[in-house]
């Protein structure tokens, strides 16, 4: 924690003094990272404040202080260090009193929590230097409806000033403190899917037991795909409607997009871009055969030094591809032992081991493509074991694995799901603030996503490649649903529905994460590799860990 960063704002809001008295952790991702994740609590917070949100009445000059209730008051002062809304102000006898909404219940013994009670006494601190006198504020609890009044002392002074100022210093630091352990405030945080307790003390040792199973839930939201060309959408009210030649063929509520993916000629208003921006959903804008041009989103992720540190990671950062590399050779040997037919060649299973062995003994860069290349080799040599249809089998062994034009139904299904993948990890890198474009194993060359493509490379061997394999053995595809274009070989638009459905299936599915031992969907681990990626840059563990199947 050695490297402080010396612009902290003057003024420290008094609701995070809240966080940091309750977790320096919490504190420091929302205020300094400006991280946050909306949740039940955070609503219900949210409808309990509706009236007091609502300003009205004007807080009268303090010589002449009547009894009349004032509500949602701004207060700020230089020398406290501190800014405020005020909920509301009462008037008693030429004092004055702030009184702050909390949505749950005082303590056992009928005191306020530890947080409640220093975001009151910022609250007093900063009516006190705007000229009023206070003598106490008060939290009203709405689900005890209780009014709870916090007396201002001398003591009381004093405890803000300390706690003002340890957390100053705490956000001067350029990483965050670390989590707290096996905490049950961490069960109901809103941001325990980003902040990764558990995880990240399962990685740092600072725990044996496996971890909680405190990350939220999978999301409601799913992508949205619209390939018919010609689609227009747009936004009415709160969703999202899709119509072709005026005639609506999907309408979605807008809380249900996680993201919009959009094939060949689609427009996409105006009104519905900023509706779907404001919601965290980004536009991702794929040709028609699914490769991912480009994409759309809100403004950028605040945590600046992230990005920094990403930077940082480009240059010198090969013991993270070095990693990524040995995963994905171990997960392609597993993909091989389960599903060839006949099984696969031990010297083949041996060699790959042999190759994940190198990959992290040897991370220099030109090494790692050579490694990562003779693996493919063996691999993708082998890769038509594992398809049932003879005749299937026969057009991908004579022509192997090529990507630009696929000469084959294997390598144009191959090449499909890989676009769906790498525009899933170019979604979660816009949610964790990692910039797709910068990466650690492919050179950021042609505009390609090169972080994205990265932290695909443990997913390709266990998502698309086997999606690919399942559609073919499952007969969900067929011959007809392929066009011959020159030498190259097409997906029709019903071929590629039916992938996109296979792989939505896949990415839906869960599986037992390998490191923390609870069950959560692909598309979710997604996401949690993406902020351990970003653990790792900005120096929270001490490497990357990805995942790696048996």
């Amino acid at each position: 924690m050695g490297e402080v960063m010396s612009d902290v704002p003057t003024l420290v809001p008094a609701r995070m003094l809240n966080e940091f008295v309750y977790c320096p952790r919490l504190f420091y991702l929302e205020w300094v990272d400006r991280q946050w994740e909306a949740s039940d609590d955070t609503e219900h917070g949210r409808w309990v404040h509706r009236d007091v949100d609502a300003r009205h009445g004007a807080l009268a000059p303090p010589e002449g202080v009547s009894p009349e209730t004032v509500r949602s008051v701004a207060l700020s002062d230089a020398d406290w260090g501190l800014t405020c809304v005020v909920d509301r102000v009462d008037h008693t006898d030429g004092t004055c009193s702030p009184v702050d909404y909390k949505r749950g219940h005082p303590d056992r013994d009928g005191v306020p929590w530890p947080a409640d009670r220093i975001q009151s006494l910022a609250q007093c601190a900063l009516l006190e230097a705007a000229g009023y006198v206070v003598t106490h504020g008060v939290i009203s609890y709405a689900e005890t409806h209780r009014r709870v009044e916090v007396p201002w002392t001398d003591e009381a002074k004093n405890e803000l000033r300390s706690v003002v100022q340890e957390g100053r210093e705490v956000a001067a630091r350029i990483r965050p403190p670390l989590p707290l352990i096996d905490s049950a405030k961490c069960t109901r945080c809103s941001l325990a899917g980003l902040c990764l307790p558990d995880e990240i003390n399962v990685l740092l040792a600072r725990k044996e037991t496996a971890a909680r199973r405190i990350l939220p839930r999978d999301p409601d939201s799913r992508p949205v795909y619209v390939t018919e060309p010609g689609s227009m959408v747009s936004a009415r009210g709160g969703r999202i409607v899709v119509t072709k030649d005026g005639e609506k063929s999907a309408d979605l509520r807008l809380i249900d997009v996680q993201s919009l993916c959009v094939f060949g000629n689609v427009q996409v208003s105006t009104q519905a871009l900023t509706r779907l921006w404001g919601a965290g959903a980004p536009v991702l804008y794929l040709s028609t055969g699914g490769w991912l041009n480009g994409w759309s989103a809100g403004q950028p992720h605040k945590n600046v030094e992230l990005r920094r540190r990403q930077v940082i990671a480009h240059a010198t950062g090969g013991r993270f591809a070095a990693r990524m590399v040995h995963a994905k050779i171990r997960n392609q040997r597993t993909l091989l032992r389960r599903l060839s037919r006949g099984g696969v060649e031990a010297a083949t299973a041996a060699a790959m081991m042999d190759l994940a062995r190198r990959a992290v003994e040897i991370p220099r860069y030109p090494d790692l493509l050579g490694i990562e290349g003779a693996a493919a080799r063996l691999y993708f040599d082998a890769f038509s074991r594992m398809l049932a249809d003879p005749r299937i089998r026969s057009a991908f062994e004579a022509q192997g694995r090529e990507k630009r034009p696929p000469p084959d139904p294997v390598n144009c299904v191959l090449g499909y799901c890989y676009a769906l993948l790498v525009k899933d990890l170019v979604v979660a890198c816009l949610a964790v603030g990692l910039d797709p474009y910068l990466g650690v194993l492919h050179r950021p060359r042609f505009g390609r996503p090169s972080l994205a493509l990265d932290l695909m490379e443990e997913f390709r061997p266990i998502v698309a490649d086997s999606v690919t394999i399942s559609v073919f053995n499952n007969n969900e595809v067929t011959e007809s649903d392929f066009i011959r274009r020159g030498i190259g070989v097409q997906l029709t638009a019903k071929g590629r529905k039916k992938v996109t459905a296979a792989y939505e299936r896949r990415v839906t599915s869960e599986l037992t994460h390998p490191v923390y031992k609870y069950r959560l969907s692909y598309r979710r681990v997604f996401e949690v590799q993406a902020r351990v990626l970003a653990a790792a840059m900005v120096g929270e563990i001490d490497d990357y860990v990805p995942v790696v199947t048996r």
